[in-house]
């Protein structure tokens, strides 16, 4: 019997305690939807010291506000932070909740380095592909040309900074910098001229194709001032090049014209 009556009481306080987590989780309920949690702003702000230059409240408007759903307890982060970064020049979003009505979203912008493709989209500094108001991006000055296979966008980001710094010496400046199907090189700079690298057979091949092309430049350039189009530095000893009017061929062993 007194097995019985205990039985009773666990099974009793089990459904009063079932009955008051049922009404604590509907009292929460209740208080969550009230109008005093309905969110009342949306704070848009640059991560650290950063300044926001493109995402403004009308992308911001137009873009991510309507993707949010639920009020200050109810709203998905996560799908928050989607949405902004859906927003045009957003890299990454970080998302949190201000007591009682606000959102904070921390933006970390693009920065655009050039464009990839002929897609019309860009390049960041970073090497990431996004889709931007290409005019926006130009606004800081013209941009780069970079063009590779899918998946080889840092590797040539990184291959640009290489060149700009190799180039140096003869104060020549890339501005396209393309790497074929076939993982071959190529770089224009900013007197016109398109040179040839070719493959990196090792570590070393582009570097000392670009060097051999300084030790002979500051000559070609006095000897043709009417502009070198094109260089080829494939070959092992020598180089190709044409300019206006003419072509010429030059064994390493010969450098002079």
């Amino acid at each position: 019997m007194w097995h019985d009556i205990r039985m009773l009481n666990a099974a009793t306080n089990a459904l009063l305690g079932a009955l008051v987590l049922s009404l604590f989780a509907s009292g929460i309920w209740w208080a969550a939807q009230r109008p005093m949690f309905t969110l009342k702003a949306i704070r848009v702000e640059a991560v650290g010291e950063m300044q926001l230059r493109h995402v403004n409240p009308s992308t911001v408007r137009s873009t991510a506000v309507p993707r949010i759903r639920g009020n200050f307890f109810t709203a998905d982060l996560d799908a928050v932070r989607q949405a902004f970064e859906a927003v045009p020049w957003v890299r990454k979003a970080t998302v949190r909740r201000e007591w009682p009505n606000r959102l904070i979203v921390q933006v970390e912008e693009h920065e655009a380095l050039g464009t990839w493709g002929e897609d019309g989209k860009l390049l960041s500094v970073r090497g990431d592909v996004f889709t931007a108001n290409l005019a926006e991006a130009e606004e800081d000055g013209q941009l780069a040309e970079f063009d590779g296979p899918d998946g080889s966008e840092k590797e040539v980001v990184a291959r640009y900074r290489e060149l700009r710094d190799w180039f140096k010496p003869i104060d020549l400046v890339p501005e396209a910098v393309r790497l074929t199907g076939r993982y071959a090189w190529s770089v224009r700079l900013n007197n016109g001229m398109t040179v040839e690298l070719g493959r990196e057979q090792s570590k070393a091949t582009l570097k000392e194709r670009v060097d051999r092309l300084i030790g002979i430049y500051p000559q070609l350039a006095q000897r043709l001032q009417s502009g070198i189009e094109s260089v080829d530095m494939r070959y092992p000893n020598g180089l190709a090049l044409k300019a206006q009017g003419l072509a010429l061929g030059l064994d390493g062993k010969k450098r002079k014209l």
